[in-house]
C-alpha cells in the first residue's frame, strides 16, 4: 500500500500546540498523553537505531514507534498478531456479524461517563445474545462470540456501537451435539432490539441510583431523578438499531474482515486528503445517501476534537470474549466445539518440552504476520537493512523528521 500524503501526526504536529492552548481547561489526561504519542511516533523524540544496507550501504534512521492503541500508524503488527491468535480459534461453520448501537440521546450520556456506559454496552449486550441464543424457542443452545467497541462514524462524529462476531450454532445444554441455526438467519434482531433496549435502560438507572453518573453543561439538568428518567422515557420507545449483516461467505474470510475492525482506530491516515491552510479534508461515505463516498472539509481544530472524542478511558477493553469464547474456558470448549462440529483437533504442543524460546525480532514477526518485509533496502532492492548504531532519543524539538 502506498504510503499516504498526509497524517493524523502530520496534523496534530502542525496544529496541536494552538488546540491545547485554546482547550486547555478541556482536555483530558488521556488525550493530552494520546496527542503527544501520535505526534513524537517514528520520530528522533522516541529514538531508535541507524540501519545501513548489507550490499549498497545506504543508510537511514529507523524510528521507534509509540504503539498507542489509537495510533493510525501502530496497529498493522498488533492487529496481524490478534488475527494469528484468533485463526486457530475459527470454527468449521457459518459466522455472523450483528452490530448493536445506541440512540443519540445515550451516546451523549456516554461521552460524559465513557467506562461506565461503554461497560453497560458490553454487559446489556452479551446477556441480550446469551439469553436469546439459550432460549429454546430460537436456538436453544450455548453461543460464544466477541464483541468490539467503535465509538466513531464516518464523519469522526460520537456513535458508540458493538461489533459481535458469532458463530452460527452453539452447543446443546447437555453438551451433546452442535445446534446450528438456518444458514442464512442468526436470531431476529427485533426481539435482540427489544431485550438489549430494556437491559441497557435498567443497567443505566441502576448505574444512577448508585450515583456512578456524572454530567457537566448541557446536561446538567439530568442530575435530577426526574429529569433522568424523563431522559431515559423519551428512548423507551423507539427502536434500538440491532442490524445482522449476511453471514460471511467462510471461516478465513471471518478472520480477514474482522482483523479490519478489532484494531481500527477513528480515521485511517489513507483517507486524510489535505490539512493546508488550517483546514483539513478526509473521505468519508454517507450511509444516508447510498453509501455514496465524499469529501469532508474540516477546520484543524474541530478535526482534532473529533478525533478526540474517541480516546478510550485508561485500561478500557474494547475486544471482550463471551460464551464458549470466554477466556476461563476457551480452549476446553473450543475443543468441543470441534468434536461436535466434526472437525480436526487444535494441535497440542509436546509434553514436556521446556527449551526457552527466543524472543522474535518485530521485523522478522512483522514479515511472517503480514507478507511485507521491513528489512529490504529501499533503494537497491536486493540487499538487507542491518542495525549498526542505536539512536538515543531527542527531545528537544516536537517537529523532528519522521521516517515511518
Amino acid at each position: 500500500m502506498e504510503r499516504p500524503k498526509w497524517e493524523v501526526a502530520d496534523i496534530f504536529r502542525r496544529y496541536g500546540e494552538a488546540y491545547r492552548q485554546q482547550h486547555d481547561g478541556s482536555l483530558s489526561t488521556a488525550q493530552r498523553r494520546v496527542m503527544t504519542a501520535i505526534e513524537v511516533c517514528r520520530t528522533a523524540a522516541l529514538g531508535g537505531h541507524l540501519e545501513r544496507c548489507d550490499c549498497c550501504n545506504h543508510e537511514r534512521p529507523c524510528y521507534d514507534s509509540c504503539g498507542d492503541r489509537h495510533c493510525p500508524k501502530c496497529q498493522s503488527l498488533a492487529r496481524a498478531a490478534w488475527v494469528e491468535k484468533r485463526t486457530a480459534e475459527v470454527l468449521p461453520t457459518h459466522y455472523f456479524h450483528v452490530v448493536f448501537s445506541v440512540p443519540e440521546q445515550i451516546a451523549s450520556i456516554a461521552y460524559q461517563n465513557k467506562a461506565v456506559v461503554y461497560d453497560i454496552l458490553f454487559r446489556a449486550v452479551a446477556e441480550t445474545l446469551t439469553t436469546i441464543g439459550a432460549d429454546p424457542k430460537h436456538l436453544g443452545a450455548e453461543i460464544g462470540f466477541f464483541a468490539v467497541l467503535h465509538s466513531w462514524g464516518q464523519n469522526l462524529m460520537f456513535h458508540p456501537h458493538l461489533h459481535c462476531v458469532v458463530p452460527g450454532g452453539g452447543i446443546s445444554p447437555d453438551d451433546s451435539r452442535w445446534i446450528s441455526c438456518r444458514p442464512h438467519f442468526f436470531l431476529p434482531v427485533r426481539v435482540l432490539s427489544r431485550l438489549f433496549r430494556r437491559l441497557f435502560l435498567t443497567y443505566l438507572q441502576e448505574a444512577f441510583d448508585a450515583g456512578n453518573l456524572q454530567f457537566f453543561s448541557s446536561l446538567e439538568a439530568l442530575r435530577d431523578p426526574q429529569a433522568f428518567q424523563c431522559h431515559l422515557d423519551s428512548v423507551r420507545n423507539l427502536e434500538w438499531v440491532v442490524y445482522a449483516k449476511p453471514p460471511f461467505a467462510g471461516p478465513q474470510q471471518v478472520v480477514d474482515y474482522v482483523g479490519r475492525y478489532t484494531h481500527r482506530v477513528a480515521i485511517s491516515n489513507q483517507r486524510i486528503l489535505d490539512i493546508k491552510n488550517g483546514q483539513v479534508k478526509f473521505i468519508w461515505r454517507d450511509y444516508r445517501d447510498h453509501n455514496q463516498q465524499k469529501i469532508m472539509p474540516l477546520s484543524a481544530d474541530e478535526f482534532i476534537r473529533r478525533f478526540l472524542l474517541h480516546v478510550l478511558p485508561n485500561g478500557f477493553h474494547r475486544i471482550r470474549y463471551y460464551g464458549f469464547l470466554a477466556n476461563p474456558h476457551r480452549k476446553q470448549k473450543l475443543e468441543l466445539c470441534r468434536q461436535l462440529l466434526g472437525a480436526v483437533p487444535s494441535p497440542t504442543p509436546p509434553v514436556g518440552s521446556s527449551e526457552p524460546v527466543t524472543p522474535e525480532d518485530y521485523r522478522d514477526r512483522y514479515d511472517r504476520l503480514t507478507g511485507r518485509s521491513l528489512r529490504e533496502c529501499p533503494v537497491c532492492h536486493r540487499g538487507h537493512m542491518i542495525a549498526v548504531q542505536a539512536l538515543q532519543p531527542v527531545r528537544s524539538s516536537p517537529a523532528i523528521q519522521d521516517t515511518s
